[in-house]
C-alpha cells in the first residue's frame, strides 16, 4: 500500500487550520487517514507548525512520500534534513552522536532565525501601529484647528455684525436729532415770524387832511 504524508484540511471558511496525516495515496484528501503527525497553522506569521519529528522521520523510513507542500513544511521543521542524516548512519557514514550533534546545531540556527523573523515582524509592527498613532493625533489636531478657526471666524464675524449694528443705530439717532433741531428751528422762526409787528403804512394826503381838520 502506497502511503502519502499530506495535508488534512480543518477549521471554517477563510480560517483554514490543517492537520498532517499519513494516509493512502488512494484515500480522498479530508478522508480516512493512518496517522496523524502533526498540525499546521497558516493564519499565522510566522506560520505555527508542530510536528512529532520522530514519528514523521520513522514514516519516511517506511516509504511514505509527501506531497509538495507537506515536504516543504517538514524541510521547515527538519525532517527531511534528520531523515538525511538517519540514512548516513544507517550507511555508516557518521555515528548516532554526530548526527544528533548536527542536527541539534542545525535546530539552534533556525530557531534563531525564527526568532529573528518574529521579533522583526514585531517591530514592523510596533513601527505601523506608532505612525497610525501619529497620524491620528495629527488628523486631530487638524480637525481641532479647523474648528477653532472656524470658531474665531463666526466670532469675528459676530463682532463686525454688532458694530455695524452700533454704527447703523448711531447714524439713525443722529440723523433724528438733526431732523428734529431743524424742525424745532422751522417752528422757531414761524413763531417769531407771527409776533413781529405789521409796518405802518404810509401816510396819504386823505388821512393827513382828517387829522387836520380834526386838530
Amino acid at each position: 500500500m502506497a502511503t502519502k504524508i499530506r495535508l488534512q484540511r480543518h477549521g471554517r471558511k477563510k480560517r483554514a487550520f490543517f492537520h498532517i496525516v499519513v494516509a493512502d495515496s488512494r484515500a480522498p484528501r479530508d478522508g480516512r487517514f493512518i496517522d496523524k503527525i502533526g498540525t499546521y497553522n497558516p493564519i499565522t506569521n510566522p506560520a505555527t507548525i508542530d510536528i512529532n519529528l520522530d514519528k514523521a522521520v520513522q514514516w519516511m523510513a517506511n516509504g511514505a512520500q509527501p506531497s509538495d507542500t507537506a515536504r516543504a513544511i517538514l524541510s521547515y521543521k527538519g525532517v527531511l534534513y534528520k531523515h538525511h542524516l538517519q540514512v548516513g548512519v544507517r550507511k555508516g557514514a557518521i555515528t548516532q552522536e554526530q548526527a544528533d550533534a548536527k542536527f541539534a546545531e542545525w535546530m539552534t540556527s533556525k530557531e534563531a532565525k525564527i526568532a529573528e523573523k518574529r521579533s522583526n515582524l514585531e517591530k514592523a509592527s510596533n513601527s505601523r501601529k506608532s505612525d497610525a498613532m501619529k497620524a491620528e493625533a495629527q488628523k486631530r489636531e487638524a480637525i481641532a484647528a479647523r474648528v477653532l478657526a472656524k470658531q474665531n471666524s463666526v466670532s469675528e464675524e459676530a463682532v463686525e455684525e454688532t458694530e455695524s449694528n452700533e454704527t447703523e443705530a448711531t447714524a439713525e439717532v443722529t440723523e433724528n436729532v438733526a431732523a428734529e433741531e431743524t424742525s424745532s428751528e422751522e417752528t422757531v422762526a414761524e413763531e417769531t415770524a407771527s409776533e413781529e409787528p405789521a409796518a405802518e403804512e404810509p401816510a396819504t394826503e386823505g388821512k393827513l387832511y382828517r387829522r387836520r381838520l380834526h386838530s
